[in-house]
């Protein structure tokens, strides 16, 4: 029963454990440094597909960039009004399909500037505009500049991710004022396909023509992961190069905007650590429609799946996997914790790192760790065990050693000599009585060895004590005239006690017998009583060795023995006060002792009792002053 019990306490410690390990894993992957590493692990993976796929590209956008050279050789960012114009009308010349301008126009500058770039933009075909929402309030382009032509809105925030500052998401819509707009690239990729945007009623997809954009709308701005191909991939021309490369802008989505470091206010970081202006990242999230590279992050229930999956199996595989190949076998666990994300990247899923990897750790280290010193703690039980069993045997020899002797002693007599009816007739009482006893002996001792493990359950008839204490003083007689000893008991037992009889007999004989054995020569043991409140306090006084209070601590413990008790030569194995304190603690008793160095210790038998149900018979006159003595 008892290990019954201490194995379940090992599981359920064992459980929470690794329990403990998910809820660490799961949650720091909530944290902003779990981010941080989730985001690292998207990166990462990004730099790799595109280092394969990148060679073969063929990109539709085309970033024309009011860059450092053409502000410094056309007079600054107070001409950029007059740089865009000329821009618009050098690539009329060259025919793009759509031109998506990212320079902001709400406001009015030269009147002159003004019209002709009004003039330059009604000319152009499939023209998208900027617009930006401040607070609440949209800021759109000048009535001279708007026309008919669609309007985008400009914003890169990507709340999500911000805590690295590195942008891998755009906000595909923005509400406010009563209105709502679609990004730049989004109503780019519109014009281009020459189809119109459509919302799904059915989930929170987005449609054109044959394009869909799947997009949590349960997420603000329906975030839209861009796959950001490597820097160069998608051609970026100076506007002052634009009549060299007609060629490569016919036919193309044309982003116009500023790149030059000392103008343009919205420069991002992207996957790949490289600073890039507004304007490539709008032309970035136009790839990722025009070649269909839509990610989308992994659901929290699976992603839950999986870390309990592996907590589960971190913890089975160091249970029932032996020796190092429970090692070997959580090797490629921990492999498997890499392996899903890197699997869910080549499916278009961005399934989190930090969880599921620390979780696998975790787990297993804990796991590795619980059961290498549980294994320790078994063998060290075991041998504990071991020895334990090997000092029983050897306390059994020494206990049988006494009667075995009579027996051997009587049955040599009877057999060597010829002895007269009377006498042999005593031997063979001897004998018989004394292995009577040795067989008691040795079924007390089994019993008490079964009690310990929980394997068998007290008797329960009832008893008289004075009877078990008549019974114990008449067998401690013989060790007790050795010495020369007097044993007085001071007041009558008269209590009646429910439970095993013989194994109260033996834990009250064990105190006499002690008693006896380390108590010097010509003293004094009293033996007392005291029924009171229900309960029967039975206790042995000796004139022996003492012992000091922090023996008293151990006094109780198996194979325990006092610096003392090994000097004074005595044999003994310090087992015999620990089977006298499991049985009165199996009666529901305890045990209380009181000592001093020196000045002999006093132990006392504390257990439920009763008054007995028949009146014992009056007592001499003469005990009632003095009490029972037995000179041995």
């Amino acid at each position: 029963m008892a290990s019954k019990t201490g194995a379940r306490k090992n599981t359920i410690f064992y459980i929470a454990i690794l329990a403990g390990c998910f809820v660490v894993g799961v949650g720091g992957g909530l944290t902003p440094i779990g981010k941080r590493i989730d985001n690292l692990g998207y990166d990462v993976l990004t730099n790799y597909a595109s280092a394969i796929s990148a060679a073969s590209l063929k990109t539709s956008a085309v970033v024309v960039a009011i860059d450092e050279e053409t502000l410094r050789k056309q007079h600054g960012m107070r001409n950029v009004r007059q740089i865009l114009a000329g821009a618009l009308d050098q690539l009329k010349e060259a025919g793009p399909r759509v031109v998506a301008i990212d320079v902001l126009l709400a406001d009015p500058t030269e009147e002159a500037d003004d019209a002709r770039l009004g003039a330059s933009l009604l000319a152009t075909r499939k023209l998208i505009l900027p617009c930006e929402l401040i607070g609440n309030k949209w800021e759109d382009p000048l009535p001279l500049f708007k026309g008919s032509a669609p309007l985008g809105h400009v914003h890169l925030d990507d709340p999500e991710n911000s805590v690295d500052g590195v942008n891998r998401q755009i906000p595909l819509e923005k509400k406010g004022g009563g209105n709502r707009r679609w990004a730049l690239s989004l109503e780019a990729f519109s014009a281009f396909k020459g189809q119109p945007i459509v919302e799904s009623t059915s989930d929170a997809n987005l449609q054109i023509g044959s394009t869909v954009i799947p997009e949590p709308l349960e997420m603000s701005g329906r975030p839209m992961w861009v796959r950001y191909l490597p820097e160069g991939t998608i051609p970026k021309i100076s506007v002052l190069e634009i009549a060299n490369n007609r060629e490569r802008i016919h036919d193309s989505v044309v982003f116009l905007g500023i790149t030059a470091l000392s103008a343009a206010h919205d420069r991002l970081t992207n996957s790949y650590d490289v600073s890039v202006p507004g304007v490539e990242v709008h032309a970035q999230a136009f790839e990722t429609m025009e070649l269909g590279h839509f990610m989308m992050r992994a659901h929290s229930v699976y992603v839950l799946i999986i870390c309990v999956a592996f907590t589960i199996a971190a913890g089975l595989i160091f249970v029932f996997v032996p020796g190092w190949w429970a090692y070997g076998v959580d090797v490629l666990l921990l492999a498997a914790a890499f392996w899903i994300p890197l699997q869910a990247f080549r499916q278009d899923i961005v399934f989190p790192f930090f969880a599921p990897i620390s979780v696998a750790w975790l787990a297993s280290a804990s796991a590795a760790t619980f059961q290498y010193f549980f294994v320790r703690r078994q063998l060290r039980t075991s041998e504990s065990e071991k020895s334990r069993y090997q000092q029983a045997i050897h306390w059994v020899a020494h206990e049988m050693r006494t009667p075995l002797t009579a027996i051997q002693g009587s049955s040599e007599i009877m057999t060597r000599y010829k002895l007269p009816e009377e006498k042999g007739k005593q031997l063979s009482e001897m004998i018989n009585s004394e292995s009577k006893r040795l067989a008691r002996m040795i079924q007390t001792f089994l019993d008490v060895e079964r009690l310990a493990d929980g394997q068998i359950e007290l008797k329960k008839e009832s008893f008289a004590a004075g009877d078990v204490v008549e019974a114990c003083l008449k067998r401690v007689r013989p060790i007790a005239e050795r010495k020369s000893i007097q044993i007085f008991l001071d007041t009558p037992v008269k209590a009646e006690l429910t439970g095993d009889r013989e194994l109260m007999e033996y834990a009250f004989y064990n105190l006499l017998t002690n008693a006896v054995k380390y108590s010097p020569a010509e003293t004094e043991i009293h033996v007392g009583s005291e029924l009171l409140n229900g309960e029967l306090r039975l206790s042995v006084r000796d004139q022996g060795i003492g012992m000091d209070a922090q023996e008293l601590k151990s006094i109780f413990k198996k194979f325990y023995r006092t610096k003392k008790a090994e000097a004074s030569g005595e044999v003994g194995t310090g087992i015999g006060l620990s089977i006298v304190e499991q049985i009165v603690t199996h009666h529901h008793g305890r045990m209380e002792v009181a000592s001093e160095p020196g000045k002999g210790s006093c132990f006392t038998i504390i257990v439920s009792a009763s008054n007995p149900k028949v009146p014992p018979a009056a007592e001499n006159p003469a005990d009632s002053h003095n009490a029972e003595t037995f000179n041995r």
